[in-house]
């Protein structure tokens, strides 16, 4: 079962939600237990999974979402998403009187301080509708995030959470089969499969997504490499690179605030 978060159902036409009150179109789709058919909001649109995982599919693209990556739906764009089974959906409404930064369907970077104003907001029995420091808030999420499709089949579902919660944990493919029961060939295989990617190469995106968020908070970059978890400094510079084009030091001065982040291995 689905369970939606926010003021009220996840695109409830007509509901008042966080202020803003969706566009009712005719024919519009309702709201179904596994996802909700083309529709459009007179007002943006911030989505996010903290559990599960949903697709939205907006400007000719299908955007899945995790509990590291949300997005933003401006006002007017047509948008579908459907949701996994027992998925938790947060969605925050925002009137167009806010200046949104983008667009088009944009998927951002979750930081750990958004997730956690987001998850408060669900527990709150009366959550400040439509407010101007929690647009802000979200609005401060990185937008170049690398895509991370999500397995689907159990065991290599299990890993991939785990590494989206803990992404400096060490344990490799083998490691996490034995742990879960499973062959490690059958683990690999589903990742391939299911992501696009292999195994290694798909934990190595979570872990650069995960460091965005931390250089943005202007840690060293050693001290970000350590964290998400690589062995060394300049393996991180140089999946980073590989990844966005630039070192991690580089990239963080580009930042809007110009903070600079740097280390010995940084050689920028």
């Amino acid at each position: 079962m689905v369970r939606h978060a926010a003021h009220q159902a996840y695109g409830a036409p007509g509901g008042v939600r966080g202020g803003a009150r969706e566009a009712e179109r005719p024919g519009e789709c309702q709201v179904a237990a596994g996802g909700h058919g083309v529709h459009v909001h007179d007002f943006h649109q911030f989505l996010y999974a903290p559990v599960g995982r949903i697709t939205v599919s907006a400007d000719g693209r299908d955007h899945e979402l995790s509990p590291a990556v949300a997005l933003w739906v401006p006002a007017g764009v047509a948008h579908s998403a459907r949701f996994d089974p027992d998925s938790l959906v947060i969605a925050e409404d925002f009137g167009v009187h806010h200046r949104l930064p983008y667009a088009r369907a944009t998927r951002v970077n979750v930081g750990e301080a958004q997730r956690r104003l987001l998850l408060a907001r669900t527990r709150s029995s009366h959550p400040e509708p439509d407010c101007a420091r929690v647009f802000a808030a979200l609005t401060a999420g990185r937008r170049d995030c690398l895509p991370l499709p999500q397995p689907v089949s159990g065991a290599a579902r299990a890993v991939a959470g785990e590494l989206l919660r803990r992404p400096h944990d060490p344990r490799t493919a083998t490691e996490w089969a034995e742990s879960l029961y499973v062959s490690s060939t059958s683990l690999r295989r589903a990742f391939r499969a299911e992501t696009g990617l292999a195994f290694s190469e798909w934990r190595t995106r979570v872990r650069l997504n995960r460091s965005l968020d931390l250089l943005a908070q202007g840690l060293l970059v050693g001290t970000v490499a350590s964290r998400v978890g690589f062995v060394s400094t300049n393996g991180y510079i140089l999946a980073f690179r590989r990844h966005f084009g630039s070192t991690p030091g580089a990239y963080a001065r580009r930042r809007p605030d110009g903070a600079a982040t740097s280390s010995a291995g940084d050689r920028s």
